[in-house]
């Protein structure tokens, strides 16, 4: 975009924000080639990497528009968080109502789960690093995990008790962690440490082979 028409839409958001208060059009295009953006940068930068000129270069837009969408990073940033978990919740809840025994439940899970991170790699870190620093964004963090834990709890009542070292909340968690930890390390593991791509075809395969093994272990346990 030239940056005449941006300073135009610019403008034209503003008139309209005076005389209806009405809410920036978030879903078009351009907005999302924002949020795009920003993802890749906070992947790469990590938070503090985060500002309104890097995401509107890589987005090849006017830096105005950030603001006009967003007022702030901040709220980018959020934003970005809650596209991710809206993603992430959507398709969890559509394999936690699958069908099937609660053994295919749970592996349906664990499939749509590794699907997710495999093409939002960015996410663990992201997310790590705002609850490692307490972070502004932490409640929505906690809001998320809260919402997906009761997912699990539900899926996992006929065989979990609701406290102890076998509840829900502790497979709930050890199970995020084989899944999300590949993703965190993955990046400095490198082929020299892990003989391959981690990131290739073939070791993504292998890792959710044995990711599944590890599911396949803790049922076994739990339905004895």
């Amino acid at each position: 975009m030239g940056e005449a028409a941006a300073k135009q839409e610019k403008a034209r958001g503003s008139a309209e924000g005076k005389a209806g208060e009405r809410t920036p059009d978030r879903s078009n295009p351009r907005a999302q080639a924002l949020l795009d953006a920003a993802e890749a940068l906070l992947a790469e930068t990590g938070y503090e990497g985060l500002s309104a000129r890097a995401v509107a270069e890589r987005a090849g837009v006017n830096k105005g528009l950030v603001f006009y969408y967003w007022g702030s990073t901040a709220e980018l940033f959020e934003q970005v968080l809650e596209r991710y978990y809206a993603a992430h919740k959507a398709s969890l809840a559509e394999s936690f109502a699958g069908e099937g025994s609660l053994r295919e439940r749970v592996h349906e899970v664990i499939d749509v789960y590794l699907d997710f991170m495999e093409t939002h790699r960015a996410y663990a870190r992201i997310v790590q690093q705002q609850v490692s620093s307490g972070g502004p964004h932490v409640g929505l963090v906690r809001r998320h995990l809260s919402e997906v834990l009761g997912m699990t709890t539900a899926m996992l009542a006929e065989v979990t008790p609701e406290s102890g070292p076998l509840a829900a909340r502790h497979f709930h968690l050890s199970l995020s962690a084989v899944v999300i930890n590949y993703f965190t390390y993955a990046p400095i593991l490198g082929e020299g440490f892990w003989g391959t791509d981690p990131f290739g075809e073939e070791a993504l395969a292998e890792r959710r082979a044995h990711v599944h093994w590890v599911v396949d272990a803790w049922l076994a346990a739990l339905e004895r």
